[in-house]
């Protein structure tokens, strides 16, 4: 079965008097926003532990425990910050981000240039951290 596009989904959305018809007749077409299974994977393609990753991630083992399973659903940010930590690609981060439904990086706002050419550039967390504070611009932790 061929993928539909957004721009075909939207026009059936704007005909379809009924979401639920819609919804049904598209559910595979729809993005699941739970990335654990996303997270999962990367996790085990670069063979990192979950205790590993809460370190370099600056988070709690608890908490990063609590994304993989789905009970928790990080910020933009701290999903920012697992990705970072996983040393993941930009393309891979950026399809992270829009499959949680958050905004991808975006070069025209400044704080996301610098995030993103960290990624892009292979620093750690705490260069992009420092990057962003001599920059003006929110951490991302």
């Amino acid at each position: 079965m061929e993928e539909k596009d957004t721009g075909d989904l939207r026009e059936e959305l704007m005909v379809q008097p009924d979401i639920s018809v819609y919804l049904k007749d598209n559910a595979d077409a729809l993005v699941n926003t739970n990335i654990s299974e996303d997270l999962h994977g990367f996790l085990i393609k670069k063979s990192i532990s979950k205790l590993d990753l809460a370190r370099r991630a600056a988070m709690s083992e608890v908490y990063v425990r609590q994304i993989f399973s789905g009970r928790r659903t990080p910020s933009r940010d701290r999903l920012l910050c697992l990705c970072i930590a996983m040393e993941i690609s930009i393309e891979e981060t950026q399809r992270t981000l829009k499959r949680a439904s958050y905004a991808p990086l975006y070069p025209k706002v400044k704080r996301d240039a610098i995030i993103e050419h960290g990624i892009v550039h292979g620093m750690t967390l705490d260069e992009i951290n420092s990057k962003l504070y001599d920059e003006d611009e929110k951490s991302l932790f």
